[in-house]
């Protein structure tokens, strides 16, 4: 059994928790995350330290409490800090531009793929082959990464596509004769 929910949640100076009966909103030079609470939670701030608790002996209810507590640490760390993923783009003629809202992709399709960005997340290019999310939720950082990366997923042959930085893509050998 985990016991994660047993190890409180520090909040560091500079960010601004309300918590009400069935949502928390966390404040931070950042940005603003909320999230609504399960009732079989109990959260409690005292002193600058969240409590999680289950609110009763329900198997469920323990497994909820460390989920909320890994949550909600998430958005402290994403409103002082911020998330950060780095994607980088294999194959030759393989290049992506962001411009406004948008993120222009050349993957080797008859056509260019335009992706939205959402709100909420910046997109740099510093170079033609490598793409910079960055934003508060770890959620939408990583869901908008996948995204992306979904268009034109490495292949096991070549290596092309769309990779994380620092992914190891596993390599088979081609077919023999």
């Amino acid at each position: 059994m985990s016991r994660v929910a047993n190890s409180p949640v520090t909040v560091p100076s500079g960010v601004e928790i309300k918590l009400s009966e069935d949502q928390i909103a966390v404040k931070g030079s950042k940005g603003n995350l909320e999230l609504n609470l399960h009732p079989l939670v109990e959260v409690k701030l005292d002193d600058g330290v969240l409590t999680f608790s289950a609110r009763t002996k329900a198997k469920q209810s323990r497994a909820l409490s460390g989920t909320f507590r890994s949550l909600i640490n998430n958005m402290v760390v994403g409103v002082t800090n911020g998330y950060e993923k780095k994607l980088q783009l294999n194959g030759v003629g393989y290049r992506a531009k962001a411009s406004g809202k948008k993120l222009n992709l050349t993957l080797g399709f008859s056509h260019p793929v335009e992706f939205e960005i959402p709100e909420g997340i910046t997109v740099e290019t510093p170079s033609q082959t490598e793409i910079v999310l960055k934003g508060v939720s770890k959620q939408l950082v990583g869901q908008t990464a996948a995204e992306i990366r979904s268009f034109r997923p490495p292949e096991p042959y070549k290596g092309k596509g769309v990779r994380y930085m620092g992914e190891h893509v596993r390599r088979k050998d081609a077919k023999k004769k």
